[in-house]
């Protein structure tokens, strides 16, 4: 109890913020609501409310005082105020480019220097305007199912998206965000890790793997789904390309061929001469663009066929 904390002798001034009150004390008359410092035996003081209340006590005028400790409030408050002076300084100085947007409209508060670094725009070009206004995503409809989610789960983590540099050149990231409050205000956080180059290199690396590759018999279908991935990292990015017009027969081949069985396995498994395979197969190429066996499982893998 606060009283307990306490050592006022009769006739100890307490200081209070406001001149009014001592000049109401002084007088013995009522002494409105209002936060005051008040002293404590060991020199220190505390944050509280206090009032006064004229009574009569053994005949004698007295005041009485009644006070509320709002020291645990200022305490939260000053590690609100540094928690916030905390995280301003390290949103500024962050590598990894962070974007703050309002809750309700999604409109952008803020953005770090990663951030401007990263897509060529400044804070007057971003501040106060919303993604579409900028073309920032390359798939608005992918950004919208991730607000769905932030709503409805309080945010993500580690989702491929695409961004566009503010010249038009495509950026390849992981993109978190988190729901957060800034001032008091509902906001969302968003962090976005360029990963553009590391990308490139591993498309690189497909490209130089299909150059010396002749078939795909050698290789295992776990390292065909892999090249598939590096391929289109992004969820449902190739499965939502629509299939070209295969015939069922093709698509059969295609699945067989998938499977890592030659022309002699696809003929004995469909009853057909390895002849017709082979002009079956001919003609799948043409149709999907490829001209070996390997392209053509990562073409079916990539749109989830015979994976």
């Amino acid at each position: 109890r606060l009283d307990e904390r306490l050592a006022l002798d009769i006739g100890e001034k307490v200081e209070i913020e406001q001149r009014l009150a001592d000049d109401r004390v002084a007088r013995g008359e009522v002494v409105p609501q209002l936060e005051a410092e008040l002293p404590l035996a060991g020199g220190d003081t505390t944050l509280v409310i206090l009032a006064g209340q004229p009574i009569e006590v053994g005949n004698r005028d007295c005041l009485l005082f009644t006070f509320a400790d709002l020291e645990p409030r200022r305490r939260a408050e000053h590690a609100l105020k540094a928690s916030e002076r905390h995280f301003a300084a390290v949103f500024e100085m962050a590598p990894v480019a962070m974007v703050v947007t309002q809750t309700d409209d999604n409109r952008i508060l803020q953005v770090n220097a990663a951030f401007k670094t990263l897509t060529g725009y400044d804070d007057r070009a971003v501040v106060g305007r919303v993604a579409d206004d900028l073309q920032l995503w390359n798939d608005a409809g992918q950004r919208e199912q991730l607000e769905t989610e932030i709503r409805a789960q309080g945010g993500f983590r580690g989702q491929d998206v695409r961004l566009l540099h503010k010249n038009g050149e495509a950026l390849d990231c992981l993109a978190s965000a988190e729901n957060m409050r800034i001032d008091g205000d509902a906001c969302v956080l968003w962090l976005y890790q360029d990963i553009t180059a590391r990308r490139r290199g591993e498309l690189e690396l497909v490209e130089a793997i299909e150059a010396v590759m002749k078939d795909a018999n050698w290789l295992g279908r776990s390292i065909m789904d892999k090249l598939a991935t590096l391929r289109n990292p992004r969820p449902g990015a190739a499965s939502d390309a629509p299939l070209l017009d295969l015939s069922k027969r093709e698509r059969e081949v295609l699945e067989l061929i998938c499977q890592d069985l030659d022309d002699a396995a696809i003929a004995e498994r469909l009853e057909l001469s390895r002849n017709t395979v082979r002009n079956h197969v001919a003609r799948l190429y043409a149709k999907i663009g490829v001209n070996r066996r390997s392209a053509a499982v990562v073409w079916a893998h990539e749109r989830g066929v015979g994976a």
